[in-house]
């Protein structure tokens, strides 16, 4: 066992399965002490004969780390507030908060029902907001404190099918940024990760093929993705000491190597009107020679069938 992380105690949402369960692995791996947040198969989870959080909690224990389980949901105020008592009462505080869970519902926008809509966004952004609000005022006083965001490419690389994912995702990325200057003063930094890590879910065959179909992200290359173990170092690595100065930042974390995003710039091509006035007649003569040049329309019309 490490002692990078000793006496800091940890939660993990979402962590039965996949890249949550590797992060909350790596974590106590380091010394911190975890809650381990899962939904049972009642609740909406994994199905399993025994809950998956009880699982992964086994597994720490063993490797003579120390966690409790959470079967709440983060995707309404009240489940968020007893995961954060569950830390408190089982260990005293909070110092680490990775936001990992999230759920899926596929849908091309003209067929997406409300529920697939708001469910989607109720757990993927909702629920980190809960989380945070929750557990804020612990680590504010405690002056110390690690906040990580799970996005993903769906949004930066528009990934046909998932409006609502993507639109979770990226309000992540945008809340993030505002969080971090916001709690940053207190010794509190709070990072956004989109990893790209080879799951049950992003392995399976019935995803690639959907994808495929689409002719928009090639699956095939899921295989060289970065196991999920490796995104469980990079999220510990934000929460050491050695990282206190990296705030309000967005990586990606997988295939063969991590990266870090460029934060918004202000636009590159810029059109000015000398009397402070526009014209359709304008914009028709200008646009096309100036800010649309060279733009590439990412999905042409097709020709009808």
């Amino acid at each position: 066992m490490g002692e990078r992380l000793k006496d800091k105690v940890a939660i993990v949402t979402g962590a039965g399965r996949g890249i949550g369960r590797a992060e909350a692995m790596a974590l106590a791996a380091e010394g911190a002490k975890v809650v381990v947040n899962n939904r049972t198969a009642a609740g909406g989870g994994t199905p399993s004969d025994v809950p998956a959080a009880d699982e992964v909690v086994e597994e720490i224990k063993k490797a003579g780390g120390s966690a409790v389980p959470n079967y709440a949901s983060i995707g309404d105020d009240e489940g968020a507030k007893d995961l954060i008592k569950t830390a408190v009462d089982s260990f005293g505080r909070v110092d680490i908060l990775v936001n990992n869970a999230a759920i899926l519902r596929d849908r091309m926008v003209h067929k997406m029902s409300d529920d697939e809509w708001d469910s989607v966004i109720k757990i993927d952004l909702y629920g980190p907001f809960y989380c945070t609000r929750a557990a804020a005022p612990i680590m504010r006083e405690n002056r110390w404190g690690r906040v990580i965001y799970t996005s993903s490419q769906a949004g930066a690389w528009g990934r046909v099918g998932q409006s609502n994912y993507a639109a979770a995702k990226e309000g992540l990325v945008g809340f993030s940024r505002v969080v971090a200057r916001e709690l940053g003063p207190y010794g509190i930094t709070v990072n956004t990760i989109r990893p790209r890590a080879g799951t049950r879910v992003s392995l399976d065959p019935k995803v690639h093929e959907a994808w495929a179909k689409e002719g928009h992200f090639d699956y095939i290359e899921q295989s060289k993705m970065l196991k999920a173990e490796h995104v469980g170092a990079f999220v510990t690595y934000l929460c050491t000491d050695e990282a206190a100065e990296i705030n309000g930042r967005v990586f990606v974390v997988g295939t063969d190597g991590m990266g870090l995003y460029r934060e918004p710039e202000p636009p590159y091509k810029v059109i000015y009107s000398e009397d402070l006035t526009w014209t359709v007649d304008q914009l028709i003569k200008l646009v096309p020679i100036s800010l649309a040049d060279g733009l590439v329309n990412p999905a042409p019309p097709k020709a009808k069938e």
